[in-house]
């Protein structure tokens, strides 16, 4: 051993988000002129710099280097010790190369965003605003979800508390209830307040706002206001000028009536019958019914103004063959998520064996990546919708953190990118989104099949601004570029109105396998 080490002090604490510095103090003990050269190891070999990088020492003579430890204020920078070490290395005797021990505590610190999604909700009877928690803190966060005391609305919040890992986040499900149901007039607007509680802190007070409908929407309204009008002023005007009918035909009947029949006694005038007005009458209690009915619709849909379209999303074992089907069987036979294709399976076909591989995969994902993955509550098991073909489209990336793609500059992965961004992204396909999936698909299949030179495209700036836009779902930095959060997000299937299917109005759907 030619060298003496020494860390003074040996253990020291830091903020993230600050710095301290440690100094290494070290002698030769050798009989020749030595270089020394340092390294920082551990886990927080990144936010330790040294200072110099190197010294000179004669034989006997002692030099001091410092650490500078600046763990930057992110969920990364996890409260607790970590050990490190830096190793010494001489130039002139490197088998006598050291490491030098020490221990740095960082602080815990608590940062906490919420927001609700969406800020504004509208509804009749209810709304269902979701409440996104972010933990950008170092430590586990631990809260409870619960509204204001207002006297409009009432709360159903679901979980009311969370535990939340740094770096993750939470949604909570909100059912807002109006105490009052407005039957006919303006809508209005209900200001209210969700507020995260922490232990030993002041409330993160959340605002939003609930528009709550009439029963009866003002246009309803007014059409019936008009149609009442006429009506009264049509029978004021029939009984103002009621012209006076006179039948000829019936008076000469009559006299020829009387010319050949004896004079009999004048005949009773007939009754009304009753049975008639029980007929209107029940006719207008089958109205009102048929208006109960209307009204219960609208209750039961939560007072929506219209339903939505319907689409043949997701794609199921009913449907034909298809492209999809096909790359999802070329995917899972490459092996996703610890799930593998094996056996006899129709080309683009959700078969049997086909199914069970796909719902090994969608148990998988949401098993690993938890409340962040919904694959099979959105598009069912056994199913292929936007989530799953998402996360097997993501399955391409496993194991890595970050995709540099430079603009102008061609990439085999932007085809991925692409592919993944129209299906997590998009809640309708029309003829163009149609027409760049398909070709998209096709050039992943190749790629899995490697049988050809692999698609290569350049990112543009729409690019960007698409992942800004997916990024944007998940209250994250909006970068443009795909990061690690991004890629995380990917893989569990996150997509735009998460836990709707989606629609379809593109002709040509679905399209045929390859050949």
């Amino acid at each position: 051993m030619t060298i003496w080490t020494a860390l003074e002090p040996a253990s020291t604490t830091v903020d993230p988000g600050s710095r301290t510095t440690v100094r290494l103090r070290l002698r030769n003990t050798g009989d020749v002129v030595d270089e020394y050269r340092f390294e920082t190891v551990g886990d927080v070999a990144p936010y330790v710099t040294v200072e110099p990088p190197s010294i000179r020492l004669f034989p006997g003579t002692t030099g001091v280097v410092e650490l500078t430890f600046a763990p930057p204020r992110t969920p990364d920078s996890a409260a607790g010790p970590h050990p490190f070490g830096v190793r010494v290395m001489p130039t002139e005797h490197p088998d006598s190369t050291t490491v030098t021990e020490g221990n740095v505590t960082f602080t815990p610190f608590m940062e906490v965003r919420a927001e609700l999604v969406p800020h504004t909700v509208k509804g009749r009877f209810k709304g269902r605003p979701r409440l996104a928690v972010d933990n950008l803190g170092n430590t586990k966060l631990t809260a409870s979800i619960a509204g204001d005391n207002s006297s409009d609305l009432s709360y159903e919040i679901v979980p009311s508390n969370v535990q939340i890992e740094p770096g993750r986040a939470a949604f909570v499900e909100t059912t807002l209830k109006p105490r009052q149901i407005i039957w006919a007039g303006q809508k209005q607007q209900r200001p209210y307040e969700l507020g995260v509680r922490r232990s030993g802190t002041e409330p993160l007070a959340v605002e939003g706002t609930y528009v709550q409908r009439s029963v009866m929407p003002y246009w309803l309204m007014t059409a019936l206001s008009l149609i009442l009008a006429l009506t009264i002023a049509g029978v004021v005007l029939w009984f103002a000028y009621k012209p006076s009918v006179r039948s000829m035909a019936k008076e000469k009947a009559q006299q020829q009536v009387a010319e050949v029949l004896p004079d009999e006694p004048a005949p009773t005038l007939p009754q009304a019958d009753p049975s008639k007005d029980t007929a209107a009458e029940e006719q207008q209690q089958t109205g009102g019914d048929e208006d109960k009915e209307e009204e219960k619709g609208e209750e039961e849909s939560g007072g929506s103004e219209e339903e939505a379209a319907g689409g043949p999303l997701p794609i199921t074992s009913d449907h034909k063959p298809n492209l999809f089907v096909q790359f999802a069987q070329v995917r899972l036979a490459k092996g996703a998520a610890g799930c593998k294709l094996t056996g006899d399976y129709t080309v683009g076909k959700l078969d049997p064996t086909t199914e069970e591989a796909l719902k090994c995969f969608q148990k998988a994902s949401d098993k690993a990546h938890g409340e962040f993955s919904r694959l099979e509550k959105t598009d069912g098991l056994g199913n292929l919708g936007r989530t799953t073909m998402t996360a097997l489209l993501s399955a391409h990336f496993a194991g890595k953190k970050s995709l540099p793609l430079e603009e102008g500059k061609p990439d085999p992965e932007v085809p991925w990118v692409r592919n993944i961004m129209l299906w997590a992204n998009n809640v309708e396909f029309d003829d163009g989104d149609l027409r760049t999936t398909v070709a998209m698909t096709r050039a992943n299949i190749a790629y899995l099949r490697g049988g050809s030179p692999p698609l290569e495209q350049e990112p543009t700036k729409n690019l960007a601004s698409w992942i800004k836009s997916y990024q944007s779902l998940f209250k994250t930095e909006q970068t443009g570029t795909v990061n690690e959060l991004t890629l995380n997000q990917w893989k569990a299937g996150w997509v735009k109105t998460q836990d709707q299917p989606g629609t379809v109005t593109a002709e040509g759907w679905l399209p045929a396998p390859m050949e």
